[in-house]
């Protein structure tokens, strides 16, 4: 994990995608955008290393990952800037959150702000979420966010979805009962789909007792950049709760 970290400080650093090995799983899309400023950049190369959690030794202790050894730990796969993951993480200090973002851009924002409001509850998987969870111990996750993932419309792109029945039954085994998987989504199509692979695996219950509790957000949420551009277009979007039986 330490020379794949370097990758993407070095990426950062020149504007260059990093390296992939040809046996690493591929993810779509660039992991550069826009250069960084040179605060950003700065930040990164500072904190990015011991930030960082590595799925390449047994995670058999998650609360070790964090100087507080918090009760319950959290993951969000694809923070994206970070807003949501930062937001959240300064809302409950008692927790530790891990951030699974695989692009320098979202993983810088996300430093910054974990910078300036002091974060010390943040740990941060640089790399693709799947790789985190498989890794991950049983029942280890009391919640994992799922927000906005890139919905893939095209019917020969479905396989390249983040919930899958395979995905559905990883999260089981990672998230202990009682335990919650939040999703929300702009994209219908979407949300139809997580709703027939998470109801079809017994161990999920959809919390939804009536259209409120999918047609307005958590308590306390703080949206996302996502959500406001969703809005903007005249996107509804939908937040569903799933508990880990």
């Amino acid at each position: 994990m330490l020379a794949r970290t370097l990758r993407f400080m070095r990426a950062a650093m020149t504007d260059a995608p990093p390296d992939t090995p040809r046996n690493r799983r591929v993810l779509y899309g660039r992991r550069v955008g826009h250069p960084l400023r040179d605060r950003p950049k700065a930040l990164l190369a500072e904190h990015l290393p011991h930030l960082t959690v590595s799925a390449e030794s047994p995670l058999r202790d998650l609360a070790a990952l964090f100087p507080h050894r918090p009760r319950v730990v959290w993951l969000e796969v694809g923070a994206g800037g970070g807003e949501h993951a930062a937001a959240i993480a300064a809302a409950n200090p008692e927790i530790g959150l891990i951030a699974a973002e695989p692009f320098v851009n979202g993983l810088a924002k996300l430093i910054v702000q974990a910078v300036d409001v002091g974060l010390t509850n943040l740990r941060l998987f640089p790399d693709d979420a799947r790789e985190l969870i498989a890794a991950l111990p049983e029942a280890s996750l009391a919640r994992v966010y799922l927000l906005y993932p890139d919905p893939w419309p095209k019917r020969r792109h479905w396989k390249r979805r983040f919930i899958s029945e395979r995905m559905v039954a990883e999260l089981a085994r990672i998230v202990r009962p009682g335990g919650e998987l939040r999703l929300a989504t702009d994209a219908m199509d979407y949300a139809a789909w997580s709703l027939f692979h998470l109801r079809a695996d017994p161990r999920w219950r959809w919390r939804a007792r009536g259209p409120a509790d999918w047609r307005e957000p958590w308590n306390g949420w703080p949206g996302t950049r996502y959500e406001a551009k969703a809005k903007r277009a005249g996107r509804p979007c939908v937040y569903l709760t799933f508990e880990r039986l």
